[in-house]
């Protein structure tokens, strides 16, 4: 069985369903998403979305602030060209329905965030991402040229090479798609792919991302061929809440932002002392602090404070935020929130140029699986969603106008053989082998590492990969086995970019090399050997 679509869109977050919105004008258009269409990265985002509105702020500082929390590795070009667009893709936003909040005037009600010299960041409450979710979800719903298959995990990329032609250059042109329901894996033929996949914080042990960022997207590109770029660079989010009953459970920047104070156990500031921005530094450095400041005292947390604000300014700037905590006997508004540092956001990817697209013909990719270079060494807060809209607008424009080279009797995709495999009976297995790799990336490549911990994730990663290949050839494909071979190969490609990096930039802090080293003002490329 094969289906066929003009785009083939790989996830149904913020830049997934912008491209479909885009492109269902010029044709038809697929979503394949491997949960429920709602299930993304953009629907946990709380803080908002970073764009110049306010007349006392300027594209030059926004600019500014993005490289200089990008540590010497943006691509100022690319920079300047998505602060410059944000504007008329917000706009955007707005008229399919997104409600941000608005100040009584009804101008928007901006917040600051690290990292920000201006108040500059739209928001809805604290769930902008799922407010924006809503909306492109409601306008996808209207768009009779758009097919959303729900609960369909893509397995893999389908190239030219792959299907036998190898007289032409390669490119993409189609994707095996595995079909929950049935268990059947189909083939979807299209010569305009894009990945929108989010991120791959499940390959740490904590995150505040959700299940499904498994890193889904560059592990795909990555088998089929494409480039792939600074991998080494993992946010880490300061603030995740600590509770034994919590997961996950992001305390947005924005708390800090309207004045929650970073203390320790004893109530007292520590950021000053690494930091002259204090709570407000670019988030590497409040990360790395508050490790620090844990290990120098052994506190299992710190604590963002806002209990010093109005109760009723608290609840209405943070409801999702306080009712969490409210559900873990904790009242923001009277005490202090504990919190430790977890896997955010990737900001390296897929490598493209400034429209998504890859290095292989007919692959695009937007949003966080992609390494556009603006984020460079280190993300500023709030310009992920940005990126996706302007970065989703782009690659439509272009792929819209683009036609594929002809080729020759193209022949029909052909279909997934499972040959002697048969269902999984140790699922034990799979679920040791995700939970040690998540260990160990966890504690061999987290927010401080060495060229002896590097190493050692390395050698093992290599044997776990090893394991996990047989299992997927010996076992017939699921959700689970699919994800646990996603997460080895995401994982690899940190540590191998980890190690190529000889110095200490942005997110990626070595003590075997704590200085930045200008020899290592490029970012990292990994090709696959035979791409």
């Amino acid at each position: 069985m094969s289906l066929q679509f003009d785009f083939v869109i790989v996830g149904s977050g913020i830049a997934g369903l912008s491209f479909a919105l885009k492109a269902a004008k010029s044709g038809s258009v697929a979503v394949i998403t491997k949960k429920a269409k709602a299930e993304s990265n953009t629907a946990w985002a709380q803080g908002g979305i970073a764009t110049v509105t306010d007349e006392t702020d300027s594209f030059e500082a926004h600019v500014q602030d993005t490289l200089t929390a990008g540590a010497g590795l943006c691509d100022e070009e690319v920079v300047r060209g998505i602060v410059r667009e944000g504007p008329a893709r917000i706009s955007e936003l707005i008229q399919l329905g997104v409600q941000f909040d608005q100040q009584m005037n009804g101008l928007p009600d901006l917040t600051r965030e690290g990292g920000h010299s201006a108040r500059r960041i739209l928001h809805a409450r604290d769930a902008t991402g799922r407010e924006i979710e809503r909306a492109l979800l409601d306008a996808v719903a209207n768009e009779p040229r758009i097919t959303l298959l729900e609960n369909h995990m893509a397995v893999d990329l389908i190239t030219l090479r792959k299907v036998g032609i190898s007289s032409m250059q390669n490119r993409a042109i189609g994707v095996y798609v595995l079909d929950e329901a049935s268990g059947e894996v189909i083939g979807v033929r299209s010569d305009r792919i894009v990945l929108a996949t989010g991120g791959c914080g499940k390959v740490y042990l904590y995150t505040t991302n959700p299940n499904i960022a498994t890193g889904d997207g560059v592990a795909m590109a990555w088998r089929a061929g494409a480039r792939i770029a600074n991998m080494e660079f993992i946010q880490f989010h300061p603030t995740c809440l600590f509770h034994p009953e919590a997961r996950s459970f992001l305390i947005s920047e924005a708390v800090r932002g309207e004045g929650g104070r970073l203390i320790d156990r004893d109530g007292r500031e520590f950021m000053q002392k690494y930091d002259a921005r204090g709570a407000l530094a670019p988030r590497d450095i409040v990360a790395r602090s508050i490790d620090a400041e844990m290990k120098r005292t052994g506190a299992p947390c710190v604590f963002v404070d806002i209990s010093h604000q109005p109760a009723d300014f608290v609840r209405a700037h943070f409801p999702t935020i306080h009712n969490r905590c409210l559900e873990y006997g904790l009242d923001i508004t009277k005490q202090p929130i504990p919190v430790v540092p977890a896997a955010h956001y990737q900001c390296g990817g897929v490598l493209t140029d400034e429209t998504g697209e890859t290095s292989l013909p007919g692959l695009f990719a937007i949003g966080e699986v992609a390494c556009t270079g603006l984020h460079g060494a280190n993300r500023l807060a709030s310009n992920s969603l940005l990126e996706a809209v302007v970065l989703a607008h782009r690659a439509a424009t272009k792929l819209s106008q683009w036609k594929p080279p002809s080729a020759p009797s193209l022949p029909d995709l052909p279909g997934w053989i499972s040959g002697d495999a048969h269902d999984v009976d140790e699922l034990v297995v799979i679920y040791h082998n995700w939970d040690e790799i998540r260990r160990l990336m966890w504690d061999y490549v987290g927010i401080v590492r060495t060229d002896k911990r590097l190493q050692r994730a390395a050698a093992r990663l290599r044997n776990l990969a090893a394991e996990v290949q047989e299992f997927y050839w010996n076992f017939k494909v699921n959700t689970d086995l699919l994800e646990l071979r996603n997460l080895v190969a995401v994982a690899s490609l940190i540590v191998d970019c980890a190690l190529l990096r000889k110095e200490s930039r942005g997110l990626h802090f070595t003590l075997d090399h704590p200085m930045s080293d200008p020899h290592f003002a490029h970012p990292t490329v990994l090709i696959r050997n035979g791409a």
